[in-house]
């Protein structure tokens, strides 16, 4: 019995060997953020298949001012789909005329990739495939992203030896960010874009009786951030509020293991030279010290376009660490 289980023990200790070794013989993924290739035959791509999946992977992305898509789509037919084409960070393949399967793979061509695989014996069942694993792929692809975000943020941080200080918690975000305020209770973090316009965080605390979970949920967060940051952040000597026209959307997520409401919205400057662009907002959840930790993320950038930099935001945001674990 001990030899048998020693066998498989050393059986075991080769295969994970021989999946290390192959996993660093490949190269890394490369690819724009959210930018999928589609590995799909032109016939399939411009009919009702890639019509589906186009309907769902290209939504307008939640919380901007104007339409940009989830994903940007990028077709390629499976016999180009080789060489550096293939490392693409995330991909999709989609085979007609094989059983039906279905599968989300990790380095298949290159490093730090997902893939997300699916057959089907015709068109119906891809577009069946496809729409009942819709929010799987789309995770899948999200999550690879925020990974390979946050892993190319941590090449260059900044100390955030002052978040740590005075708020308890720590954040990754590079060095190219710089502090434009530092008060007892309020942060204000920006960076200047090149082209034109800047992207900045705020952090600061409330206690925690401040956000009731109600139906007034929404207005008491636009009340909270209306009144800290409107009092806290100078543009142009007008107010920064909350777009009153445009309802923010709640949902609600989990930051270091703490529940966390997630407000994405935009933003105006009231009674000054009119500035307005999207928000991204989580209040944390911290009971154990009676508070929300809020840190949000904002942008202006009005010639520009905008998802790939508030996904940068949203990265560095669902970083923070809480110190007294």
């Amino acid at each position: 019995m001990k030899k048998l289980l020693v066998a498989i023990l050393f059986l075991g200790v080769l295969i994970s060997c021989e999946k290390t070794s192959k996993k660093r013989s490949l190269e890394g993924s490369v690819g724009d953020t959210n930018t999928i290739k589609m590995v799909i035959d032109k016939e399939l791509w411009q009919g009702r298949v890639g019509d589906t999946m186009r309907s769902i992977l290209a939504v307008p992305v939640d919380g901007l001012p104007r339409e940009e898509p989830l994903f940007t789509l990028d077709q390629v037919s499976p016999d180009k789909f080789k060489g550096f084409v293939s490392k693409n960070r995330i991909f999709l393949s989609a085979t007609l005329g094989e059983p039906s399967s279905f599968s989300i793979k990790e380095d298949v061509k290159a490093r730090r990739q997902t893939a997300v695989i699916i057959s089907g014996e015709d068109e119906d069942a891809i577009i069946e495939i496809f729409k009942t694993n819709k929010d799987k792929i789309i995770k899948a692809f999200k999550d690879r992203e925020l990974k390979n975000t946050q892993a190319r943020i941590r090449n260059s941080l900044k100390k955030t030896d002052s978040l740590k200080a005075t708020f308890g918690i720590h954040m990754r975000f590079p060095t190219i960010y710089q502090y434009a305020k530092k008060e007892k209770n309020f942060f204000w973090i920006r960076k200047d874009l090149k082209r034109s316009g800047n992207m900045n965080i705020t952090v600061y605390e409330v206690p925690l009786h401040t956000i009731d979970r109600d139906t007034f949920t929404v207005a008491r967060i636009v009340r909270m951030r209306d009144s800290v940051s409107g009092a806290n952040i100078d543009l142009n000597k007008g107010r920064f509020l909350t777009e009153a026209s445009l309802s923010p959307q709640l949902f609600e997520t989990e930051i270091d293991g703490h529940f966390a409401w997630e407000m994405k919205g935009t933003w105006e400057v009231r009674d000054g030279r009119y500035m307005a662009g999207p928000f991204i907002n989580y209040a944390i959840k911290d009971e154990k010290n009676n508070r929300y930790v809020v840190v949000e993320g904002f942008i202006f950038s009005p010639s520009l376009d905008q998802r790939d930099t508030m996904f940068e935001l949203e990265a560095i945001l669902k970083s923070t660490r809480f110190l007294d674990k």
